[in-house]
């Protein structure tokens, strides 16, 4: 099985067992959520920094390329973020909303909010892995994603089922936004293979694109219930895992 394959598998599976998980812990203590979030966060930035932005600007001499490949990334995503709801308003913070929220038509919008951020979540990883050409193959932006799919899937879990969606359905709707993540993978990495001058630019595309996702969306979050402290901290430790990781592979 190639790496591309392993990665997208693994992005996919990563999303189930967090929707399962979500199943018996309904109700994750903001504390212990606040914190795996922020451990998270940490991992995903170290992955856009060292897994897309910093290969980006080592394989072209042209740094402006990069630099509008990263804008652009974020860009793409304010621009999703302005059609569709904010992720950590939909996730259960007034269950009274959601009781009251049971129509067809919310629910695909709720789907629809979370699918958009997973195509380009895929992406980055397999621009990650058209990057790994003669090299060893560098697994630092699939192995974030994948931490931090696994929180995510179990904080979507409540509010589908809030919404009326039976218990089936809601886990066909994990394995739906799975396979759009294992579909971005397959686009990042066509489009980063397409050609040398493409590919810096599609990794800081993708690097642009979590940036922005750690910063717009998971940050707030661990920082929105009083726990900021050990949300930092646990940030910190995240990010140093995977410097750590980096170092130990080279």
């Amino acid at each position: 099985m190639t790496p591309v394959w392993i990665s997208a598998l693994g992005l996919c599976v990563t999303i189930l067992v967090g929707a399962i998980l979500g199943f018996f812990i309904k109700e994750l203590p903001h504390k212990w959520n606040d914190t795996v979030l922020g451990y998270c966060a940490g991992i995903m930035l170290a992955a856009s920094i060292l897994g897309l932005i910093v290969p980006a600007f080592n394989a072209t001499a042209a740094w402006w390329l990069v630099v509008l490949g990263v804008m652009a990334g974020a860009a793409f995503l304010n621009v999703l973020d302005l059609i569709t709801p904010h992720l950590h308003h939909i996730t259960g913070l007034e269950q009274e909303e959601h009781l009251n929220n049971k129509t067809l038509n919310h629910v695909l919008l709720f789907v629809m909010a979370i699918a958009l951020h997973k195509l380009p979540e895929g992406m980055a990883a397999g621009v990650s892995m058209s990057n790994s050409c003669g090299s060893p193959t560098d697994w630092s932006v699939s192995v974030g994603i994948a931490l931090q799919n696994v929180p995510e899937a179990m904080v979507i879990i409540a509010p589908l089922l809030l919404a009326g969606v039976s218990k089936l359905r809601t886990v066909c709707i994990s394995f739906a936004i799975g396979l759009l993540e294992i579909t971005g993978v397959w686009i990042g990495y066509g489009l980063g293979s397409a050609s040398d001058t493409m590919l810096p630019v599609m990794l800081g595309f993708a690097g642009g694109a979590m940036l922005y996702v750690t910063s717009d969306e998971m940050i707030p979050e661990t920082h929105a219930h009083g726990y900021q402290k050990q949300a930092t901290y646990a940030l910190l430790l995240g990010f140093m895992t995977l410097l750590v990781m980096e170092k130990a592979v080279c």
